[in-house]
Order: C-alpha cells, then sequence, then structure tokens
C-alpha cells in the first residue's frame, strides 16, 4: 500500500510540476503573434534526440553538449532558398544573445560541401554561426524534420519547447522579447 501511496503521490508532483511549466511557457507563448506566430509551443516539454552530427573538422557533437543552455537549433542546405534568406538574422541574433545562456547552434542537414558552406558564410559575412553537418540526415530526422528550414528551442533540459517551419526574421525586436521571456520563465 505505501508504495502505492507513493506512485500516486510521486505522478501528482510530476503532473503538477509539468502543469507550472506549462504555465510558464503559455506566457512566452502569448509574445508569438505576427510573423512569430509561425513559432508552435509544445504542451509539454519531450526529449530531443541525442543522435550525433559533426563540427566542420569532423569531430563528433551532440545537442546534450548544450545542456545548460537555452537553444535555438536551426535545420538548414544550401540548396534551400528561405534557409540561406534567414541565415544573416540567425548570425545577428548570436551576436545580440551573447553573454547570456542562448545558443544559435544552426546545422547543415544532407549534403551540404563544406567549401560551399564556408564560401556562403563568407559570401554573407556570417560570422557568429557555427559550421555544424548532419550530412546523413540523422538528427533532422530524429526530430521529425519535414521540410526546411525548421527551428526548434530546446530548453536547459535537454528538451523542445517549440519548433518552427519557414524561415523567419529571428533578430526582430519581437524575437528577442520572446527569447528573454523564455529564458525568464524557466
Amino acid at each position: 500500500m505505501r508504495l502505492l501511496q507513493s506512485l500516486v503521490l510521486y505522478a501528482g508532483l510530476a503532473l503538477g510540476a509539468n502543469t507550472a511549466l506549462a504555465a510558464d511557457l503559455s506566457e512566452t507563448a502569448a509574445l508569438a503573434t505576427g510573423e512569430l506566430g509561425k513559432i508552435r509551443f509544445a504542451e509539454a516539454p519531450e526529449p530531443v534526440s541525442d543522435v550525433a552530427f559533426t563540427d566542420a573538422e569532423g569531430n563528433p557533437v551532440s545537442l546534450a553538449d548544450y545542456r545548460g543552455e537555452y537553444v535555438l537549433l536551426n535545420f538548414w542546405a544550401l540548396w534551400c532558398a528561405p534557409c540561406r534568406e534567414e541565415m544573416p538574422a540567425l548570425d545577428r541574433l548570436t551576436e545580440d544573445m551573447k553573454g547570456t545562456p542562448f545558443r544559435v547552434v544552426t546545422v547543415a542537414t544532407g549534403r551540404n560541401s563544406l567549401e560551399r558552406i564556408g564560401e556562403f558564410f563568407e559570401e554573407n559575412n556570417l560570422t557568429n554561426l557555427p559550421v555544424l553537418l548532419d550530412p546523413k540526415m540523422e538528427l533532422a530526422r530524429s526530430v521529425g524534420a519535414l521540410g526546411l528550414p525548421l527551428t526548434l528551442l530546446i530548453n536547459p533540459d535537454g528538451q523542445e519547447v517549440a519548433r518552427a517551419q519557414g524561415a523567419l526574421e529571428w533578430d526582430s525586436e519581437a524575437a528577442l522579447e520572446l527569447f528573454r521571456s523564455w529564458m525568464q520563465s524557466s
């Protein structure tokens, strides 16, 4: 009987914690208006995959490397026009969020030549973004990416809290306000 009581108490606490988290995110989600309305907040945070991808030198990287930080994970490709269009905004966002526990993690998914990525970064003066690769699309598939660009918001516990399909102006004042609210609510 004591075990059953403990399980019921634990389940109640877990449900209460999820409700509190959802309430915290609801204030942030309310800021997703206008163009930011593309951002869909999850009812409850879900753990993200720990599938490895690589940096420009071929070293393995995983989302676990970013635990403890707020992450904007963006899947993009050189052949994707909307992806290319939003990269300068992501670069500026990285600069705007310096000094905070917020990281912009851009992952080129599929076949993307490292040389051409370098050229694209240079041509567009992208100096703040990491060069990360998911050549076999394993990470993209593991998060259910159906199209590009796809952006996930991941909390410091490694859980997806929101996602957006399509290009956005990620460095707009409204987006900055949303990200600051998100970090304050956690």
